[in-house]
């Protein structure tokens, strides 16, 4: 496989021409710029390409686990919930009563989203005022104006994940008036990413050329969209939403479980049939460091995620605790269950997705393993609750859950377990602990834990509290509604006044 390498473009956000003036002397005001100005760019196919580009880019932003603490944004991620800790006992997103407002690592993934949102708005609107005659090969356009939408359309669902409440930008940034957008209420950030999911499933293709391979398509559309509802619908409780949900799933086509459950977690087995969105970590122009933000001409591919995982990796885990899967998913699994040898090792807790199958960088200090990011497993098991919540067939619901637990029963030479469901019951309240402890089994320290926890709650199916949480600390302090929603970063709050703090902080 030919691993698609995300380049950064030369115009992302705005162009950057920086020019020192060192008197008031006309010759010295009159200089042209260094580089590409917006102007003289976006005048090819291929200018366009490198646009698109550049917003996957700020991806690798999202999936750092690095030296300081702006930088470890995978934490927020990986460690709130009840399926991954550490040995930490400060650590804010594990026991939640010392998370501030001036969290390094919130102000950075905030505003790494917003990058990627302006850098989408701005390829949104270049496409959609692009000449005649520039777009040389069919359709190319619609793909990349789609591949903009879902890019933004996952900013808003992440925002809205972890913040609830955050501006609403769709139009690029070009007067002072907007520089100081209002906040958003209810699901607003939620309805803006369902927008844009099923804009960009009417324009994204079906596949794309080896060379691109990676890339979105119409089912990443699709699956984000399909989820996305079914979180509003946890939210708002509007029967529709699920519906609409199985809707867009089903349009899915070609994707399949793959027979051996580790090879979705495994750096040779990337993009497979199973795999809906990942993000293509790798090395990009020579550079393997994962230092370096990954912005303008520092491109960086190669990811410092994993260390958090194990400590065999560069620097390991910079003085802080690696993660651990906890008490509560080593009891949640059967131990004649063949997901178990690709998931951790029970004896001590050592996470082994991504890490058992991973391949190090030339510099041996990062990984260039893609995280998966949507999976077909986790469609189904989304489908199930659609059925389930929408009052479908319990059959069906349940029929999706054991297709997931079928695939890993047949692992082992003889499976035995994990055992079918009974498609008999007719129970909403256990089928749906079935679909729940089957995401916790399926999906375990693969970054969904927390946000499907978060919307069962709003939902009123779970009540998150002190006890709910399963980890190695006993000074866990969740305080709902407070802690289901992170703070706004201070700076924003400095400067915008447009926004409001997030209850309890």
């Amino acid at each position: 496989m030919k691993k698609f390498i995300f380049k950064l473009s030369l115009i992302t956000l705005v162009i950057c021409t920086s020019i020192t003036i060192n008197s008031c002397k006309r010759s010295s005001l009159d200089l042209l710029p260094h580089g590409p100005t917006e102007q003289s760019y976006f005048l090819t196919e291929d200018d366009f390409t490198k646009s698109v580009l550049g917003v996957y880019s700020k991806l690798s932003d999202f999936f750092w686990y690095n030296t300081g603490p702006g930088n470890s944004t995978i934490t927020p991620f990986l460690l709130p919930g009840d399926d991954i800790t550490t040995n930490q006992s400060n650590e804010e997103f594990e026991i939640f009563s010392n998370l501030q407002p001036s969290n390094g690592r919130l102000n950075y993934l905030y505003g790494r989203h917003y990058q990627l949102i302006n850098r989408a708005t701005l390829v949104i609107q270049k496409i959609d005022e692009v000449k005649s005659g520039i777009y040389k090969t069919a359709n190319l356009d619609k793909s990349h104006k789609g591949e903009a939408l879902f890019l933004r359309g996952y900013a808003y669902y992440n925002l809205w994940n972890f913040f609830g409440t955050s501006p609403l930008v769709v139009d690029r940034v070009t007067t002072p008036a907007q520089f100081t957008p209002p906040g958003t209420t209810g699901t607003q950030l939620l309805d803006q990413a369902i927008k844009d999911f099923t804009e960009a499933a009417t324009l994204l293709p079906s596949t794309w050329d080896p060379t691109n391979r990676g890339r979105v398509t119409i089912n990443s559309a699709n699956g984000m969209l399909g989820k996305a509802l079914i979180f509003r619908a946890s939210a708002t409780k509007t029967a529709a939403d699920y519906t609409a949900a199985l809707t867009a799933l089903n349009k899915i086509t070609g994707a399949q479980l793959v027979a051996n459950f580790d090879d979705n977690f495994a750096f040779d087995t990337e993009n497979n049939a199973e795999s809906l969105f990942e993000f293509q970590a790798g090395q990009a122009f020579g550079f393997d460091n994962v230092w370096l933000d990954n912005d303008f001409d520092n491109a960086v591919g190669a990811l410092s995620i994993y260390w958090a995982f194990y400590c065999n990796c560069g620097n390991g885990t910079q003085g802080r605790s690696r993660y651990f899967v906890t008490p509560k998913v080593v009891s949640a699994f059967n131990v004649l269950d063949p997901r178990i040898a690709g998931s951790f090792i029970a004896a001590d807790r050592t996470v082994l997705k991504y890490a058992k199958r991973d391949k190090l960088s030339p510099s041996s200090v990062a990984s260039i393993n893609n995280y998966r990011i949507l999976r077909f497993a986790d469609v189904l098991l989304l489908k199930a609750e659609a059925v389930l919540q929408s009052g479908g067939s319990t059959a069906q619901a349940i029929g999706f859950i054991n297709d997931v637990r079928t695939r890993a029963r047949a692992m082992a030479p003889v499976g035995i377990e994990p055992a079918n469901f009974s498609t008999t019951e007719t129970n909403k309240t256990t089928i749906m602990q079935w679909i729940m402890d089957e995401r916790l089994r399926e999906l375990a320290g693969e970054g969904q834990r927390w946000f499907d926890l978060r919307r069962w709650h709003l939902q009123g199916i779970i009540t998150l509290n002190n006890t709910f949480f399963n980890s190695n600390l006993t000074t866990v302090s969740f305080d709902a509604p407070k802690h289901l929603n992170f703070p706004i970063p201070t700076s924003e709050i400095d400067v915008n006044p447009n926004i409001s703090q997030n209850t309890g902080y």
